[in-house]
């Protein structure tokens, strides 16, 4: 791109700059794409009060035509400005053009058509019929309502996806929001509050959109006492302090965090399909996903051959330019990122394990190769911690109890996976694995409509589904005395 892309933020239905700005880099090339409202605590302020007001004094959270209408309006705008979302999506993210196709914008822009359609059908009231109680009748009845002020705060790996997850639910609930956006991608989230204030109905402040460099904006997002619910995906260091500074006001606080997803290859299992679906996995996104499964584990006597097939699958992964068609995996988001991740691989290697193929810096941008890496131990830090990189550790079980016992020994427990050609047993395995979502043979469970999150130090709470609905909802139950007419 020539041109130095500009976006504002959109505060209280207007879309205004900052007094200072910060700079987003292509991670392709390396080179600034464009500069973002670098928002500080007054900015915060200033959105959370709006986001305040619109929830207390319009009738925003009650209006189910209303906010049934802006969701159609706003999937309509992201339709149809989908082409220029994808070129931004690409440049600044990362993204190869084909996985725009999919996670990265074309599956989110469904999410707010999901729901709308939930909306339009979702029963607010539960009618829980009557009791006697202290020689009278007494009918019950349960209303659910909006929770309030959210403040959403997202990471940079799938940017349109997680902004929408928090975003259309917690509309659709009739909840008002501040968004910000993540340090390294604001362009691209800052795009959709100029599609929010330019082509939708939604009130003013009932959408705020911010980005900042500062940790401080984040800081009034989870503490400040206007705020009701804090919706946060990313680190699970940083979502343990949100969890604790949200605990001054208690807030209602829902956490996608990191990952260590094990695949599990089964003694039966098709090994080429398997190997295959392992190295590809692995480099979607070049491996920047807290659910992909970074951990293999291998029968310990097929262990040489798994690798050996894991390492023809890498080969076969097209690297480079994401604004080519044919590529499969594109840059890490930046030189930061990649330093952590060669470095983990480095301390891998001197841990003891092999290096198959891999771990090495690609030029220019922030390119890093598919990386493999053999007879890792199960309690190693490459085995125990989140790269966020395309890296792979293999670790070989000695039979299926090993397996589970492996796949657990882990403080996450988001995603995992199981291959074996009997689906029973694979079922069995899978159930005994604590984590929030699984796949069986290759099995997506990734869409709208089904609920994700994490067990344990994963998270708390759902994304996406009913359940996302719901994280966004208060309940309130009811009381009346069933008076009788006298015959």
């Amino acid at each position: 791109m020539t041109s130095l892309i500009l976006k504002s933020q959109l505060i209280d239905g207007k879309l205004l700059d900052a007094e200072s700005t910060f700079d987003s880099y292509n991670p392709a090339t390396g080179e600034l794409l464009g500069r973002a409202p670098d928002a500080g605590r007054a900015d915060a302020e200033t959105a959370i009060a709006a986001a305040r007001r619109a929830f207390d004094t319009t009738g925003w959270s009650t209006d189910r035509e209303l906010r049934l209408r802006c969701l159609r309006q706003l999937h309509t705008a992201l339709d149809e400005h989908r082409e220029e979302l994808r070129e931004l999506t690409i440049a600044e993210v990362g993204a190869p053009r084909q996985l725009t196709h999919g996670p990265q914008l074309d599956e989110p822009i469904g999410i707010v058509t999901f729901y709308a359609d939930l909306l339009e059908t979702y029963e607010f009231t539960e009618d829980l019929g009557e009791t006697e109680s202290r020689g009278q009748r007494h009918h019950r009845w349960v209303e659910k309502e909006a929770a309030g002020v959210v403040a959403a705060i997202l990471p940079y790996n799938f940017p349109n996806q997680l902004a929408l997850a928090k975003l259309a639910p917690a509309l659709a609930a009739g909840c008002t929001v501040v968004l910000k956006g993540a340090p390294q991608t604001p362009l691209t989230t800052l795009a959709l509050g100029e599609l929010i204030a330019e082509h939708t109905d939604i009130p003013p402040g009932v959408v705020n959109i911010l980005s900042s460099s500062r940790a401080e904006t984040g800081e009034v997002l989870t503490t400040h006492p206007d705020v009701d619910v804090v919706t946060f995906t990313g680190a699970t260091a940083t979502g343990r302090r949100i969890m604790a500074a949200a605990a001054d006001t208690v807030k209602r606080v829902f956490l996608e965090l990191g990952g260590k997803s094990a695949m599990i290859v089964l003694d039966d299992a098709d090994f080429v399909k398997a190997a295959m679906f392992a190295a590809f996995t692995i480099c979607s996104h070049s491996g920047q996903g807290c659910a992909l499964t970074s951990r293999l584990l291998v029968p310990r006597a097929e262990h040489d051959q798994i690798v050996r097939l894991v390492a023809a699958g890498m080969e076969r992964v097209r690297v480079g330019d994401p604004t080519d068609p044919k590529t499969a995996m594109g840059p890490l988001i930046s030189e930061q990122q990649r330093d952590k991740v060669d470095a983990m691989v480095q301390r891998a290697v001197e841990a003891g394990a092999t290096l198959v193929r891999g771990g090495r810096r690609v030029d220019p941008g922030y390119f890093y190769e598919p990386t493999l890496l053999a007879g890792v131990d199960p309690d190693s830090e490459i085995a125990q911690d989140e790269v966020f990189g395309p890296v792979l550790a293999v670790i070989p079980f000695d039979d299926e109890e090993d397996a589970v016992r492996i796949a657990n020994n882990s403080r996450y427990g988001l995603s995992g996976a199981v291959h074996s050609a009997d689906e029973e047993r694979a079922l069995r395995v899978a159930r005994r694995i604590r984590t929030g979502t699984f796949s069986l043979n290759g099995g997506n469970y990734f869409a709208p409509d089904v609920p994700f999150g994490g067990y344990k130090q994963s998270g708390v709470g759902r994304e996406s589904g009913r359940s996302g609905f719901e994280e966004f909802l208060e309940e309130k139950s009811f009381a009346r005395v069933v008076v009788r007419e006298q015959s």
